[in-house]
């Protein structure tokens, strides 16, 4: 079914235009004069337009996503309607795969289906929160808002994740460099030297180590990236599994170094998750295993799933939520505060604001920490190999005379 694009007059003399779904021309043109259009063109899509390149993504990044639902609000807020939104930024600011998602939504719209429907057959871009909280706002004629608070919320997301990149990117190019200089040296500085000890009756321990080691590497090396690559294709088979996924997060939560800044991050999603449902009218046990959705890990997602069921027993909000360890006592304090005064949406605000903060904070002081660390352990490794060489060459040089 191809795609064409119209520009026509309704009855009330308005010009309108969109894309309609149909098997040929004259049946989008059958369709538009049905609909009592007096149309003005008719086209179909070119290929060029709808062509996607090798260099393009092929599905919509959390960038995209924050700018077309920040662009839908303000659309909406400018009185624009649902469908010409999703027409104006198909035709005018979407590549790729957003262009493709916009189209697909704005021809389910123009179809009569709900947004939130449509967006509920892309479970790949839009999750449950998100689907929801479009689905109160069609009921509540407020999607404007709706869109700003998600887009907010998708902003942050967004500005998070380049923030780990960011702080990731540093140790790893660092990482990378110093294996170079190893291999490097081990594949051809050392075999180079390996001559200046032939003939010698005895070499120090040292030099025999580093001639054996670039020995193996030269013989044996590529077998090692072949061993390597294999287990991270296996790790990644074997994480697909729900129950070592789980396994892993649980992991995850214990370890040291991880542990805090996990926690952190969980808590951020968790509570901006329920700041917004909660004012978006949901009830608390559905904002709950709604919210609880947003949390990746999935050993702290079970203890928060648990304390909705607790909830719904009976138990006391702050009880059930001070289960899981994403609550320090000094937000399990501001909870206890927000539900005897019955404001929770604001609680749920702070804690999440405050815990944005924290993170920036741990991000920052974990970055100016490692990276000294990582310089002075990768110099030590390499220049401790290049000492090496250097008694090794003095060791001959002693045995010469």
């Amino acid at each position: 079914m191809a795609q064409f694009l119209y520009q026509a007059y309704d009855v009330h003399g308005a010009k309108v235009e969109g894309i309609l779904d149909a098997n040929t021309f004259e049946l989008a043109k059958k369709e538009l004069v049905e609909q009592k259009l007096i149309i003005i063109s008719l086209k179909e899509q070119g290929e060029n337009k709808s062509s996607i390149s090798l260099f393009e993504s092929k599905t919509v990044s959390l960038d995209e996503l924050e700018f077309i639902t920040s662009e839908l609000s303000i659309l909406l807020k400018n009185g624009v309607k649902i469908d010409k939104s999703l027409y104006i930024l198909q035709r005018n600011k979407a590549k790729g795969a957003s262009e493709k998602l916009l189209k697909e939504l704005y021809t389910a719209v123009k179809r009569g289906n709900m947004l939130s429907d449509a967006m509920a057959e892309h479970p790949d871009v839009f999750d449950l929160l998100y689907i929801n909280l479009v689905r109160l706002g069609e009921a509540s004629g407020d999607l404007s808002n709706v869109f700003e608070k998600l887009a907010i919320d998708l902003k942050f997301k967004a500005n998070l994740k380049r923030k780990i990149i960011q702080s990731l990117t540093y140790p790893l190019v660092i990482l990378s460099v110093c294996i170079l200089c190893i291999l490097f040296i081990f594949n051809y500085i050392v075999p180079q030297m390996s001559g200046l000890f032939d003939g010698l009756p005895e070499l120090p321990i040292y030099t025999k180590v580093l001639l054996d080691v670039s020995a193996w590497m030269q013989q044996y090396q590529w077998f090692l990236f072949l061993a390597i690559a294999a287990a991270i294709i296996g790790l990644m088979a074997a994480f697909k599994n729900p129950n070592t996924k789980r396994r892993l997060d649980e992991v995850l939560i214990k370890t040291p170094l991880i542990k805090g800044a996990l926690l952190v991050v969980e808590r951020i999603r968790f509570n901006a998750a329920l700041s917004m449902m909660i004012d978006a009218g949901i009830s608390i046990d559905k904002a709950l295993e709604l919210s609880a959705g947003s949390v990746k890990n999935r050993f702290i997602r079970q203890g928060l799933i648990a304390a909705k069921e607790q909830i719904k027993k009976g138990e006391g909000l702050t009880a059930s939520l001070g289960r899981s360890p994403i609550y320090p006592e000094f937000f399990l304090s501001l909870l206890e505060v927000g539900e005897e005064s019955g404001k929770l949406s604001p609680v749920f605000n702070e804690i999440a604001s405050r815990s944005r903060a924290e993170f920036e904070s741990w991000t920052d002081k974990m970055t100016s920490t490692l990276e000294p660390l990582l310089i002075l352990t990768m110099g030590g490794i390499v220049g401790s190999v290049v000492v090496t060489m250097l008694l090794s060459i003095i060791s001959v040089n002693e045995l010469g005379f």
